[in-house]
């Protein structure tokens, strides 16, 4: 049975745009899978443990939906290695990286285990995933927490200065 899974990818370190599209050929080219769509890439201030950094790389994100026959374990498997092939270093939770794919949803699966918890878990927190998803999906829905546009509408409410503030 194939399922639609959501990928979101990102790159603050190289060539940015070039690793991007290249992660996106390997995840068309996984067994038993096929890109439908990509989103475009959308700049976007680095995010670390310790909030916003403006003085880090700017990071380049966009979401792929990629039909597949793999199981979630399996698809997990098989963005690590495309992320290795891309010289991915995991030095540092939420540090500078040359790729990151992370596996938002997978179909309607909810998967809480260990090494893999789908749907990403701060999905409906982050722009950089919910805003390039609702360009490629509008009618697309995060398990367990709604439709994305509510959920990318109310984020952004939140991030927008009250009328007559000063920034």
């Amino acid at each position: 049975m194939t399922a639609l899974a959501v990928i979101a990818l990102g790159s603050n370190l190289g060539d940015r745009q070039a690793t991007l599209e290249h992660a996106v050929a390997a995840l068309d080219a996984l067994p038993e899978s096929s890109i439908r769509a990509v989103s475009s890439w959308h700049g976007t201030v680095a995010l670390t443990l310790d909030g916003p950094d403006p003085d880090k790389p700017e990071y380049l994100n966009g979401v792929a939906l990629l039909d597949t026959r793999l199981d979630p374990f399996q698809l997990l498997d098989g963005l690590r290695a495309i992320e290795n092939l891309h010289g991915r270093e995991r030095v540092e939770r939420w540090g500078d990286r040359t790729l990151d794919l992370d596996l938002i949803a997978f179909g309607a699966l909810e998967i809480d285990s260990e090494q893999l918890q789908v749907p990403h878990p701060r999905a409906h927190e982050r722009d950089f995933v919910l805003a390039p998803w609702f360009e490629l999906d509008p009618d697309a829905e995060l398990v367990g927490r709604g439709r994305i546009a509510d959920l990318l509408a109310g984020l952004r409410s939140r991030t927008e200065p009250e009328e007559g503030a000063t920034p």
